[in-house]
């Protein structure tokens, strides 16, 4: 993606509700998305970050995700609920203030797919991606654009029970049954750059 691109999601987002959600786990994706922008795992541009994290809400496939061009981690207005995903349609349902992220139908997908993951942490690294092939790293085999199902195809692709994988010239994704385990996980690997 190019500096300075304006993200435009691929769906059409129906809001249930234009309430902030709320949920005391907010506070700790705060401090994830904090943490994942002072590492560079989730570069800045002038209209927001790259990347978007969201935690899984119970039960079924909901979940709290960051919104499309969020720049500040510290506004509620940044956190949008997602409570279904019509993915033949292109829309996503969702309750907030805010666009959601323009990657949720993947996140969707993942949680769909694989019942124990309950964080789902995307991010840009360009050292993830040098250092793919060296580190073992699973890829998707093609570039697709963002925020289309085209993408998350790939993803679903080569997803199984990989709970870190490239997105081919694009960024990665890292999983875990908590937050602390897919931020741990993203924060470890990138240190292998450095190490391995």
């Amino acid at each position: 993606m190019e500096e300075g691109t304006k993200v435009t999601p691929k769906f059409t987002t129906e809001f249930l509700d234009r309430q902030v959600p709320g949920d005391p786990r907010i506070d700790e994706l705060k401090k994830w998305c904090d943490q994942f922008t002072q590492s560079g795992l989730m570069p800045s541009y002038e209209g927001g970050v790259y990347g978007n994290l969201s935690f899984r809400l119970k039960p079924e496939n909901r979940f709290i995700i960051t919104s499309s061009g969020m720049k500040e981690t510290s506004a509620a207005e940044s956190f949008v609920k997602v409570d279904r995903v019509d993915l033949e349609q292109k829309i996503v349902y969702a309750a907030g203030q805010r666009e959601p992220s323009s990657e949720s139908m993947f996140h969707y997908l993942i949680y769909q797919k694989r019942p124990e993951v309950n964080a789902v942490f995307h991010g840009h690294c360009q050292k993830l991606l040098d250092n793919q092939a060296r580190l073992g790293l699973v890829s998707t085999e093609w570039e697709k654009p963002y925020g289309t199902m085209e993408l998350a195809d790939q993803i679903m692709t080569v997803l199984g029970k990989n709970d870190f994988l490239i997105i081919k010239n694009h960024g990665f994704i890292s999983l875990g049954k908590n937050m602390a385990a897919a931020g741990d996980l993203a924060l470890k690997t990138m240190a292998r750059c450095a190490f391995d």
